[in-house]
């Protein structure tokens, strides 16, 4: 936190509250830093349970009440900064005389110390931070906040390597009060004053930018540019010369970027730049002059790309894959294509047909209804939507390799994730393909760089994950295949001919956020592309309890770009989540339980709750789920003995149960013996996980269970409830009522999902599972839950299903003859 620049003093701690570590309600954890006028403290504030910066104002300078009210009106001012590299004000206050300011935690180090531990930055570094920092005082002097006291002290550089402006002239005006010395009465700290401060003029932003070019020069050099020990001596050189950078600085440091610093510098405030953002604007481009003068000199690196791409085109899939994504490409590039020459590109393919369809029909789309013909399906979803969906299953189809076909599938659904969040996070409809396939490109290259050079991208996975040195994904791509992943997949999108749109967005931004969205909206898809892909990264590697606070300071950092809240990137990045779901199902991906992959495919239970309804649920599309055969008779392959064996088991195991239960219901018998006989014949022969016996209860209008069988069935038995008459009934509501006999394959489909009730999928939560209703004369009055714990596990044949609807049929007679 700010003025962390020597070690803390117990002796300027005063105070009976101080010394039993409290001010007030803040519970003090340690001291963070002290200068002359303050010290910070790490604090805990038990109202808000959050650790917090306290900052204490030396003892006794709130004696001067007139100074204490307009300090705290400053207070209150700047507290109403918003900015993501500006350090927000919680609380001003004084206790016992003493004046302090409550902040933002930020587990960072200050620049200044950050200087001390490694010498000057590289200027491209320096040039960033700076740029965060300017981004900071434009929108304070926007606000009509001038900083004052603008040094590395009071710059925090945090986790993400950002630089956060704090201590925003408050106590610079506490000081000024009650201080008459060099060292505070000139407004700001002796060594980063500008010359009209050192005067006592009033505030202006010209003065923050002098201290802000002070701090350029610092960064540059690796040390302070007016270093004096005399703070009169340091007074006198900033009001009478013009500042000068040293004749020998690193050789990055050219003489555009040593102007800049100059014009910051200048001692007449009137030749400075006009604004901060003004000072902005110049550094990045010097910024694209660098870059620019880089590709211009990229002659090693497009004879890297090139030898990467024959090493590719000697690989049998790569041609393929090329040639699918130039075609799908050409189907819409233009709006003049007809449906008809789209439709029969598609239909050369039948794989990509019939999968396709399935997507179309997925809840991804949610275009209603069942759609079987890839004409209907080009004039629901248009031809951009088309292309991204045949974009994004040939993909999928040529990763299928066997080798490393888990780190694949979770680069993949990583960048499935991205683009559906992406699309979600588009404000405009008609630009929501393009954000999506933009979103989802924007890591090709590493994409295809673990495809196509698996130990290359796990030696840069290592070295990005290295303990005692860890490189940038950048660097280490650079290190390893001799350019970055961005400039290998955007090589591979330019030799494919994809647009130029797409092209942009997998470009990723490296300035700062501005704080307003872009009035061209290509630019604006490309910071979306670029949150999109942060929160798939935070979806993939962070434990999920951390989830949402970490998505929402992703949504922090760009809701101004973007035109977003907080509140809105989290219900986007819900919906889309639903919606992976349901895309994974229809592209038939399975990852391993337990894996990094998985994460993106398990829906926590506040997801459902969150997200809006995609679309209305009816008792209609009971049908897609209704009970039929998934398999035919065995076919001829050499396991099928082994199969026509296992199934001649089940079907004797299911014949022989009737056969027992009809034997049992001629003579007298007890109604739960026949029915723990059907439930154990079902669970034998089939080998469910476990199966469940409910009843309706006549006077909730309750289905509940009863009793069942299998592995800890016990625990979940008295929880199985579902009501009846409810307005907008359950999964297991609706198929009792409709007496529909149903198998859910795949539980975690998005059509199932949001009909699940909150219960089932904290409890019993199967992949896989069969519902058998019962009823006499359309009522309901029974129902058989039968589930397998193993995905993709339930599959029945022609015959087992028979015997399977006998068997619950012989419960329904079993009911009327006992009654």
């Amino acid at each position: 936190m700010p003025d962390i620049s020597t070690a803390p003093s117990s002796d300027d701690i005063r105070g009976r509250s101080l010394a039993k570590n409290l001010l007030g309600r803040f519970e003090l954890v340690r001291v963070l830093g002290k200068g002359a006028q303050s010290t910070v403290w790490l604090a805990f504030d038990p109202r808000l349970e959050r650790q917090v910066a306290l900052k204490v104002m030396k003892s006794g300078m709130g004696a001067d009440g007139q100074a204490v009210a307009q300090w705290l009106q400053e207070a209150r001012s700047v507290s109403r900064l918003t900015h993501p590299n500006i350090v927000p004000v919680y609380e001003a206050d004084i206790h016992e005389t003493q004046p302090y300011l409550v902040f933002e935690y930020i587990a960072g180090a200050t620049l200044d110390q950050h200087i001390k531990q490694n010498g000057a930055l590289p200027a491209s570094q320096a040039v960033a931070l700076m740029m965060d920092v300017l981004d900071a005082v434009a929108v304070a002097h926007a606000a009509g906040v001038v900083h004052r006291d603008l040094k590395p002290s009071n710059i925090v550089i945090d986790s993400a390597g950002r630089a956060r402006v704090m201590d925003f002239g408050i106590a610079a005006r506490i000081r000024d009060a009650n201080n008459k010395d060099p060292q505070t009465d000139s407004g700001g700290t002796i060594g980063y004053i500008s010359p009209e401060a050192a005067h006592g003029a009033a505030p202006s932003p010209a003065m923050d930018i002098f201290s802000a070019g002070l701090v350029l020069a610092e960064m540059l050099m690796g040390r302070q540019l007016l270093s004096e020990s005399d703070p009169y001596r340091a007074i006198y050189r900033v009001t009478h010369e013009q500042l000068e950078l040293p004749k020998v600085m690193p050789a990055a440091v050219d003489d555009q970027l040593r102007a800049i610093v100059l014009r910051a510098l200048a001692l007449d405030h009137g030749q400075r730049f006009v604004s901060a953002r003004v000072f902005q604007s110049e550094l990045e481009l010097w910024v694209n002059s660098l870059q620019a003068a880089a590709q211009s000199q990229a002659a090693p690196s497009n004879a890297t790309l090139e030898f990467l791409l024959r090493r590719m085109r000697h690989k049998s899939d790569f041609p393929a894959l090329s040639d699918s994504v130039t075609r799908i490409q050409s189907m819409a590039r233009s709006d003049k294509e007809s449906v008809g020459s789209v439709t029969n590109e598609i239909l050369k393919d039948v794989a990509l047909t019939n999968k396709l369809l399935r997507l179309v029909n997925s809840a991804h789309y949610a275009r209603g209804g069942s759609i079987s013909t890839v004409s209907r399906a080009v004039h629901l979803v248009g031809f951009n939507g088309i292309r991204n969906m045949a974009l994004s299953l040939v993909l999928l189809e040529h990763m299928q390799d066997k080798a490393h076909a888990a780190q694949l599938r979770e680069e993949f659904l990583r960048s499935l994730m991205a683009g559906s969040v992406g699309g979600e996070l588009c404000p405009v409809l008609r630009d929501s393909e393009e954000a999506f396939i933009g979103s989802m490109f924007q890591n090709l290259g590493r994409l295809l760089a673990q495809f196509y050079f698996p130990e290359e991208a796990n030696n840069i996975r290592t070295l990005t994950q290295s303990a005692r040195d860890p490189k940038t994904e950048e660097a280490a791509s650079i290190s390893v295949l001799g350019l970055s992943y961005e400039e290998l997949g955007l090589g591979i999108a330019k030799s494919w001919g994809l647009p130029p749109g797409i092209q942009r967005c997998m470009r990723k931004p490296t300035s700062t956020p501005p704080p307003n969205p872009p009035s061209d909206m290509a630019e604006r898809i490309r910071w979306i592309a670029l949150a999109s892909n942060e929160i798939a990264d935070v979806l993939l590697r962070s434990d999920p309890k951390d989830v949402d606070d970490r998505i929402a300071g992703v949504a922090k950092r760009y809701a101004h770009v973007m035109g977003s809240s907080s509140k809105l990137v989290l219900e986007a990045t819900a919906k889309a989540r639903l919606k992976l779901v349901d895309l994974a199902v229809a592209m038939d991906i399975h990852v391993a339980p337990g894996s990094a992959a998985a994460k993106l495919l398990q829906l926590p239970p506040e997801v459902s709750s969150r997200a809006a309804p995609l679309q209305a649920e009816t008792d209609a599309n009971l049908g897609s789920f209704a009970l039929q055969a998934t398999q035919a008779a065995p076919l001829d392959e050499p396991d099928a003995p082994i199969s026509a064996a296992r199934k001649s088991v089940v079907a004797e195991t299911l014949s022989a149960g009737i056969q027992d239960i009809t034997n049992a219901m001629v003579d007298d018998f007890k109604l739960t013996d026949v029915l723990r006989m059907i439930l154990e014949t079902m669970l034998r022969a089939l080998e469910f996980d476990r199966i469940i016996f409910c009843m309706r209860d006549a006077k909730t209008e309750m289905m509940t269970g009863r009793f069942g069988l299998g592995r800890g069935v016990e625990a979940h038995v008295k929880g199985f409830k579902t009501h009846l008459k409810a307005a907008s009934p359950d999964l297991f509501g609706a198929v009792c009522l409709k007496g529909a006999d149903t198998m859910i394959s795949d539980a975690a489909e998005l059509r199932v999902v949001q009909r699940l009730p909150a219960w089932y999928r904290t409890g019993l939560n199967a992949p896989a599972f069969l519902l058998l209703p019962l009823q006499i004369k359309g009522s309901p009055f029974g129902l058989i839950y039968a589930d397998k714990l193993k995905h993709g596990a339930l599959e029945l044949d022609e015959k087992e299903l028979a015997l399977l609807r006998t068997l619950r049929n012989q419960a329904v007679m079993a009911f009327k003859q006992s009654s």
